[in-house]
């Protein structure tokens, strides 16, 4: 190690110890050696550039040992595909195929794996997992949809099967439960066929490294987790973050509202919304009527989003959305995590260009959970998709 003693410094310095397992070539002094305010620059074999700092007014001296910077997009590769990343097999149901590339372009860690899907002739299913030795030893995961009962059989075949092809752990990616909402029992004889659901993915077989991952996005209810048994490790995700996001994009970003449909609404969400400006709506009975009316809050010039966790028909958020507009809301635009929409009922919600906030909303957000109505709203506003890819990809490599 070679040295440049500086001139005449205010206060000379015996030594420098470095302590670190790192070979200092040389090191230079960059400003004068004052107890005050002094910093050496040092080159180590490895050709990078540490800064050495000194904690003035301390006697001896400390010397402080700091590493170059990363800039944050290498560090986002190291954390998404570096060595320490888990390297997973994906394997996906015909419908989910599209979010199982976008999930795989987040990651090189992530390989998509093949299942061939026919039925026989009596229309049971015929399947086949390729490579199936291939896969021993690997972390796998699935993709799942179980957006019609009549798929729903076909798929739990081969998640019963993935896991006892001495696999090291096992990850199921449910991002829509699709029978959260019937969760109670208000009278007897009631099938709460969310714990029943519960229950058929609990008995999935235990793969080599411990219980499966259940990966599932804004389920109707919390409480719901413990509907699972021992065997599986329920994941709760959300998709508001994704909302978060395209907020912050929105030209009148500082001029938003948060209105919640209903109470439950509200406990679900104002927690990861508390920043925004808040209105809460309430069903209440008239006569033989529920009508919509606005609990708290003001929406008054205010660009109002309406956020749930799921839209089936959407006559809850119409009625949300007209009671909002008679009170002055500017705009109006909604988001769910979940947009079901069966019978094509996203069809009644037009797309306001401005000034008819009662009559169009300026966006509907919802998130590629749900394949079918991703397929059918592509392209026609105020529809917009905001994609579940990345926090997938994140959560595989829990």
């Amino acid at each position: 190690m070679s040295t440049t003693t500086p001139p005449s410094p205010p206060q000379r310095l015996a030594a420098l110890p470095c302590h670190t397992s790192n070979k200092l070539r040389n090191y230079t002094p960059i400003q004068s050696f004052n107890r005050k305010d002094f910093s050496i620059r040092c080159e180590f074999e490895n050709s990078q550039r540490w800064t050495v700092g000194c904690v003035s007014g301390t006697d001896p001296i400390h010397i402080i040992l700091k590493p170059p910077s990363i800039p944050m997009t290498s560090a986002a590769v190291l954390g998404s595909s570096g060595k320490n990343s888990k390297r997973v097999c994906l394997f996906y149901c015909n419908e989910m195929k599209d979010l199982a590339e976008r999930i795989a372009s987040q990651s090189d860690a992530i390989e998509l794996r093949n299942i061939t899907w026919r039925t026989f002739e009596d229309g049971f299913p015929n399947l086949f997992i390729s490579n199936a030795h291939g896969i021993r030893g690997q972390h796998v995961a699935f993709l799942a949809s179980f957006n019609s009962p009549g798929v729903i059989f076909e798929q739990l075949s081969v998640i019963y099967a993935l896991p006892k092809l001495f696999v090291s752990s096992f990850t199921l990616v449910l991002p829509f439960f699709p029978t959260g909402t019937s969760e109670r029992m208000e009278d007897e004889g009631d099938v709460a066929t969310a714990f029943t659901l519960a229950r058929i993915l609990s008995n999935t077989p235990v793969p080599r490294g411990g219980p499966t991952s259940l990966v599932i996005f804004d389920i109707h209810a919390l409480q719901e987790r413990f509907y699972f048994g021992d065997n599986i490790l329920p994941c709760f995700e959300s998709g508001i973050p994704l909302l978060l996001n395209r907020l912050q994009q929105l030209p009148d970003s500082d001029n938003i509202s948060i209105a919640f449909p209903d109470d439950g609404a509200w406990k679900r969400f104002h927690k990861q919304l508390q920043h925004f400006p808040m209105i809460v709506c309430a069903k209440v009975r008239e006569g033989d009527q529920r009508i919509v009316r606005i609990k708290e809050g003001d929406p008054a010039g205010r660009h109002v989003v309406i956020v749930d966790d799921l839209v089936q028909s959407g006559g809850t958020l119409t009625e949300c959305q007209k009671v909002l507009a008679k009170h002055g809301a500017q705009k109006i635009s909604a988001y769910v995590t979940h947009g079901i929409f069966p019978n094509r009922s996203w069809q009644r919600f037009s797309h306001d260009k401005g000034g008819s906030p009662e009559n169009g909303m300026t966006y509907f957000w919802i998130t590629d959970s749900c394949p079918q109505t991703v397929k059918e709203v592509k392209d026609k506003k105020p529809f917009e998709v905001l994609s579940l890819a990345a926090p997938i990809a994140a959560a595989l490599q829990i």
